[in-house]
């Protein structure tokens, strides 16, 4: 081998070691909500965990999606950790000002998770065809700390 080669495959091979490092430690988490740049602020923030389900209740032959809570209060800087499961119907969970979003698979506890840094009452609810309209929503009360 030529040092050209030589020099060209060192090349690749660090192209190839910093891919596979900001893959690993920049991409976003599995819940599509926290990238790694904001761990120290995850890290350093109380959490506050919430257990939901996502349903579809059947009344007189209609259907009604609901959330198991209607209302969530937490304190800025809280990091929030919320864990759905979807017990029937096809839901998910969004909440716009936190860019928080996740699909919600029947039977399976997924879990959200966001760094509350805005005061304010934010609505959370499913994107699905009508079912915030027909009630598939709550607020999220993010107070300041006293």
């Amino acid at each position: 081998m030529d040092k050209k080669m030589i020099a060209g495959a060192a090349i690749i091979a660090v192209i190839a070691i910093i891919g596979i490092y900001f893959s690993l430690f920049s991409n976003v988490n599995a819940t599509g909500n926290l990238a790694v740049s904001q761990a120290n602020e995850k890290t350093a923030s109380p959490v506050k965990e919430f257990v939901m389900q996502s349903y579809t209740d059947v009344i007189d032959g209609k259907y009604y999606p609901k959330f198991s809570l209607k209302e969530i209060t937490v304190n800025k800087g809280d990091l929030v950790r919320i864990k759905i499961t979807m017990t029937s119907g096809m839901h998910d969970f969004k909440i716009d000002e936190f860019n928080a979003f996740a699909e919600t698979p029947l039977n399976k506890e997924v879990t959200v998770e966001f760094l509350a840094d805005k005061t304010g009452e934010f609505v959370y609810y499913c994107s699905k065809p009508m079912h915030r309209e027909l009630g598939q929503w709550g607020t999220l009360k993010v107070i300041d700390k006293q």
